[in-house]
């Protein structure tokens, strides 16, 4: 039984029998003793303390029966119920539930973060990447073991359950979620996740994984803004060690720079940006944040590589630049 209807269970029981010994006591004395005077009675009987009888039981025969009966099943009742809580507090699983809600509660308060569903090999990399660039994640996965080797990562939040079930989406806060990567190891759920997460949220950006490079097109129809084999990823990565090395020497290195977490990211201009109608000069982006510009892009349009200084800022127009992830962060303030 689940540990919440467990705690329920055991309340409602121990308040069923207060109730019962106090409704029997002043049923028995024709309503004539206060109904607090019942419930005292109850609870000192119940509990073995026993100060003095406030309703004259002794003597009274049908009274003092209901009595026995209520501390023999009361007190039966009551023993189970510190018994049962004690075991729970003893196994941690109260301390869970509190640490639980207390995860719950804070990503309630989330905004514009990211899902990973699924913490496997592939959803611990991209909740790690995700974290160096300071961005919020939540995980959702129901094995206790994937979730174990993901909880080395810095403050991490999750929800455990199965990404399949809308609840779990839900709790994730997807209504309110920037973007959401799926990395299940079935095709089959990823597909169904996909077009759930679109159907309750028509803006999020959906990342998705697939082993079966046929699967493509389903995908996209269901929602996918983009998707990923990582079958097709790795072939691509070991022609590239063959034939150009350096140039992969020199991603690796930027990932794994000892002058800070380099990386090159993108930053797009807002609605709302003070920075509309300005051109990339005036920004000074070398100068105050220390990255660099290395093309721009406008909706689906070509990427314009190394875009010149004049280039003027516009709704929508997304900034390709290379720089570390503290700066960058703080010129996305900006844009």
């Amino acid at each position: 039984m689940d540990i919440k209807k467990r705690l329920y269970l055991i309340l409602f029981a121990i308040f069923l029998v207060v109730l019962a010994g106090s409704s029997g006591y002043y049923i028995l004395f024709g309503g004539k003793p206060k109904y607090m005077d019942c419930l005292y009675m109850t609870v000192i009987s119940l509990t073995s303390v026993g100060y003095g009888e406030i309703i004259p039981v002794t003597g009274n025969i049908p009274a003092q029966i209901f009595t026995m009966i209520l501390i023999t099943f009361g007190m039966g009742i009551i023993l189970y119920g510190i018994s049962t809580l004690t075991a729970i507090m003893i196994e941690g699983e109260l301390s869970g539930i509190l640490r639980k809600n207390k995860m719950e509660n804070r990503i309630k308060k989330l905004h514009d973060h990211y899902i990973v569903c699924g913490g496997g090999e592939t959803g611990r990399h991209v909740i790690t990447e995700l974290v160096k660039n300071k961005e919020k994640v939540v995980l959702i996965e129901h094995l206790d073991d994937n979730i174990e080797k993901s909880r080395h990562i810095e403050d991490l939040l999750f929800i455990k359950g199965d990404a399949t079930d809308d609840q779990n989406l839900i709790l994730a806060g997807i209504d309110k979620a920037a973007g959401i990567v799926i990395c299940l190891p079935s095709d089959k759920d990823t597909l169904y996740v996909t077009m759930t997460a679109r159907m309750l949220n028509g803006k999020i950006r959906i990342i998705s994984r697939m082993v079966d490079q046929s699967l493509q097109p389903k995908l996209k129809k269901a929602g996918a803004d983009s998707t990923v084999s990582p079958n097709f990823i790795g072939g691509l990565r070991l022609a590239s060690e063959m034939l150009r090395p350096a140039v992969v020497d020199f991603l690796d290195s930027m990932l794994r720079s000892s002058q800070g977490n380099i990386r090159i990211s993108q930053l797009n201009v807002s609605k709302d940006s003070k920075i509309i109608g300005k051109n990339i000069s005036e920004l000074d982006l070398t100068d105050k944040y220390n990255i660099v510009v290395l093309g721009s892009r406008y909706k689906d349009r070509e990427i314009l590589f190394n875009p010149p200084p004049h280039t003027v800022l516009i709704e929508d127009l997304a900034v390709i630049v290379m720089g570390d992830v503290e700066n960058i962060a703080k010129a996305r303030q900006l844009f």
